[in-house]
């Protein structure tokens, strides 16, 4: 078993609760907002959350290549593999739990839902609560899974943004919870270049 260094890097205008979990290499974007009790576990390569995202209480990011899956070779050759892009704008709400390789913009994983790694997001989709998808497939853009039998339907509408809940949760947070502070200005990292 490989051990996992713990390496945040926590970007301005983003707030982190020191209460999250948060283990490996793990790069939290500007504006994106982690609640207490939330989990973030690099455990196969690094994970780069997108700006804006919300990572909300008892939510379980995992980046973790199971040993069936065709990517596991390169992880054994080269020690890690690539980085776990996560675009911007998602939404992570209580107890979900996602462990996909591959997530695009503008998602949002409702409560107690769970997508296993063979499973490919789009942009734009909707995990319903509850929902579980596992097995290999790939979420279309606009895509919403709902009830029991994950059902699926194409949106009719795009995504809207989350920005009202972002500025009330910066509003808010502070308040009632100790924060991590920002580690890491891409700004003057590139005047050291």
């Amino acid at each position: 078993m490989n051990i996992v260094r713990n390496d945040f890097k926590i970007m301005p205008r983003s707030m982190v609760c020191e209460d999250s979990n948060l283990r490996g290499d793990i790069t939290i974007s500007s504006g994106c907002v982690i609640h207490p009790c939330s989990t973030i576990i690099a455990e196969s390569g690094p994970i780069v959350l997108g700006e804006n995202c919300i990572v909300e209480e008892y939510a379980t990011l995992r980046y973790r290549i199971p040993e069936n899956h065709p990517d596991y070779g390169l992880l054994k050759a080269e020690g890690t593999a690539k980085p776990l892009v996560i675009g911007p704008d998602n939404v992570f709400e209580v107890g979900c739990t996602v462990e996909a390789l591959s997530i695009g913009e503008r998602n949002v994983f409702e409560c107690k839902s769970y997508v296993s790694a063979d499973v490919t997001v789009g942009s734009g989709c909707v995990v319903g609560a509850g929902c579980r998808l596992v097995g290999k497939q790939t979420l279309p853009d606009k895509t919403i899974v709902y009830e029991e039998q994950c059902l699926q339907r194409e949106a009719m509408d795009k995504q809207k943004t989350q920005m009202i809940q972002l500025d009330y949760l910066r509003k808010i947070l502070p308040n009632y919870h100790h924060l991590r502070k920002a580690n890491y200005d891409p700004k003057k990292a590139r005047e050291q270049v």
